[in-house]
């Protein structure tokens, strides 16, 4: 995925990104912390939808972007913790 960083003059950051298939969409952080989602057709630079996302809503979606869930990413860190600890402990 190709990502270009810019700034927004008086509004906030956008991320423009096109994935591998073509398709493009931004994330707009505004700077008082609120998120749009704005797709676009790939032949224009009018948004054909913009999506408002609260704090909340924008960090359960990041959740479900991860590879892998929360849970499962402190549950690997415990067992690697574990593992650490246990080769210290072994003379």
């Amino acid at each position: 995925m190709d990502i270009d960083r810019g700034t927004v003059p008086g509004q906030g950051t956008v991320h423009h990104l096109l994935t591998r298939s073509g398709d493009r969409f931004a994330l707009v952080t505004g700077t008082d912390g609120a998120k749009h989602i704005h797709v676009y057709r790939t032949a224009r630079d009018e948004p054909v939808q913009s999506i408002a996302l609260g704090p909340d809503e924008a960090d359960q979606l990041a959740e479900l972007l991860h590879s892998s869930p929360l849970p499962d990413r402190v549950a690997r860190l415990e067992r690697l913790m574990g593992q650490l600890a246990g080769d210290r402990l072994r003379p």
